[in-house]
């Protein structure tokens, strides 16, 4: 076993790149497309997306 110094083998960050694909989609699943409040209004979408941009 390799040893990496510096580094961490826990967490998300340190999985296989698939691995954390399949986590990923998993929650982009939880909700059907019908009860996104974004698929649904657009310009609610765009106002979080410039408020999530300002400091």
């Amino acid at each position: 076993m390799t040893e990496k110094k510096g580094t961490s083998n826990r967490g998300f960050a340190s999985m296989d790149e698939n691995k954390q694909r399949e986590i990923a989609k998993k929650g982009g699943e939880s909700v059907p497309a019908e009860e996104r409040s974004f698929s649904k209004d657009r310009d609610l979408a765009s106002e979080a997306g410039r408020k999530g941009g300002q400091k």
